[in-house]
């Protein structure tokens, strides 16, 4: 009511003023310069009364609380509560573009791909993700319809048909992708992809490795067994095959075990629970341990070379040692006779790096990627021949992983490989 009472009590002083004005002039020169008076103030104050809404329609035009008309009488309220309210309607709209800003940005960090759409269609918006799996580009393609930036024929009929109770599965741009369409609105639609290429490669090497362990285990067992079942028959056997089924028992059992051995280190060390035990490794000692194991193992069919210019480490001592050792006899188990290992313990620009570098059969590079896999092997006849369990670099991967280090393997077929572990900077307790 406020306004109101302001708006009256202003039109009652203007119309009182004005007939006090002609009062006065009527009073001193007659009627009709009293009517003058009057239609002249009338005049006046209907023009600035068009002056006001003039400025009231330009400021309209332009609204800002900063550049807001002053006025007098009635019109200072009005101008006063159109200040508040723009004021009020700023501030919102400040707010609600810091939302706006802070829901975007949620959205880019989002693992997920979120797109937004049209009732048609039509990209609005969507997230690096989404444009990361869908091979979208938001500065181009926004306003283009989805189902022509990506052309998979399953997902466009899932598009079209509109069948969003259940995600549809897509592989596309070398990934698999689980996509869901989530009306929202009359007018809009959200797209989620969520990537599921590495959980299918988690899980598939978690079935590969049941499948191999059993496979591994089975067939000494199945040696095992039957030995044991002949023996256990009334079958008379001479020494010489009775001897012959004990040591062949014997090699079986000890592949058991040594798988077992390997598999409970691979748990070990991927437990969190089981912290890296930090002490100062005396690498000289360490590489002089190797260079005897590694002649010990090779039993003179190798040229053997050491070469030592590097600094003492800190880390598990233990482990590196395994994760060295495994590296060592690899490339004397994969080496011919009369091949040359090279062990080398230097100091890099690129930190401290303990390399192995034979001139042995080589490994052909769509394989290398896959070496540190559990039971991979390039070749299983001679892995079997050389007692490898198929987890010996699988160790290693997980030994450097928890000293962060990092393996660099090359290698060429029939000319050799070379196995290079760098190890970061700051393990460095001295030089030589």
């Amino acid at each position: 009511m406020r306004p109101h009472f302001v708006f009256w009590i202003s039109a009652a002083l203007r119309i009182a003023l004005i007939f006090a004005l002609a009062g006065i002039a009527g009073y001193f020169a007659g009627k009709i310069v009293a009517l003058a008076v009057i239609i002249l103030c009338l005049l006046v104050t209907v023009l600035i009364q068009l002056q006001y809404l003039l400025n009231l329609s330009d400021w309209l035009d332009n609204p800002n609380s900063a550049r807001l008309p002053d006025g007098w009488g009635a019109w200072t309220e009005i101008f006063s509560r159109l200040y508040k309210l723009r004021r009020g309607d700023e501030k919102n709209q400040t707010e609600l573009t810091e939302w706006l800003a802070r829901f975007r940005q949620a959205m880019t960090l989002l693992p997920d791909g979120v797109v937004i759409m049209d009732d048609v269609m039509f990209l609005e918006w969507c997230n690096p993700t989404a444009e990361h799996h869908l091979g979208l580009d938001l500065s181009k393609d926004k306003g283009m319809r989805v189902t022509n930036l990506v052309r998979a024929p399953e997902f466009i009929d899932y598009i079209v048909l509109g069948r969003y109770q259940t995600p549809l599965t897509l592989e596309l741009r070398d990934r698999k992708l689980i996509v869901h369409v989530i009306p929202f609105e009359n007018r809009r639609q959200i797209l989620v992809t969520h990537d599921v290429t590495e959980s299918e490669r988690i899980d598939q090497m978690r079935r590969d490795f049941i499948a191999n362990a059993s496979h591994e285990l089975r067939t000494p067992l199945t040696v095992i067994n039957g030995f044991l079942e002949i023996a256990a028959s009334e079958l008379e056997l001479d020494a010489a095959t009775r001897a012959s089924h004990l040591k062949l028992m014997s090699e079986q059992g000890a592949r058991m075990q040594r798988l077992v051995e390997d598999m409970l280190t691979l748990s070990r060390l991927e437990s969190t629970e089981f912290q890296v035990r930090r002490e100062t490794i005396d690498m000289r000692l360490m590489m002089q341990h190797l260079d005897t194991e590694a002649r010990a193992l090779s039993n003179g069919r190798h040229h053997i070379e050491l070469a030592f210019d590097g600094p003492d480490m800190e880390g598990s001592s233990d482990e590196i040692r395994s994760a060295m050792s495994n590296l060592v006899s690899n490339a004397i188990r994969y080496t011919s006779d009369g091949g040359t290992i090279q062990i080398s313990w230097l100091n890099t620009d690129s930190g401290p790096c303990f390399s192995v570098q034979d001139n042995g059969i080589g490994i052909a590079a769509e394989h290398i990627s896959r070496l540190t896999e559990r039971f991979y092997r390039v070749d299983k006849s001679r892995s079997r021949e050389t007692h490898g369990t198929g987890l010996g670099l699988a160790i290693v991967k997980h030994v450097l992983l928890r000293h962060q280090a990092q393996l660099v393997i090359t290698s060429q077929l029939q000319a050799g490989s070379k196995f290079s572990v760098y190890f970061p900077a700051p393990s460095i307790l001295k030089l030589d």
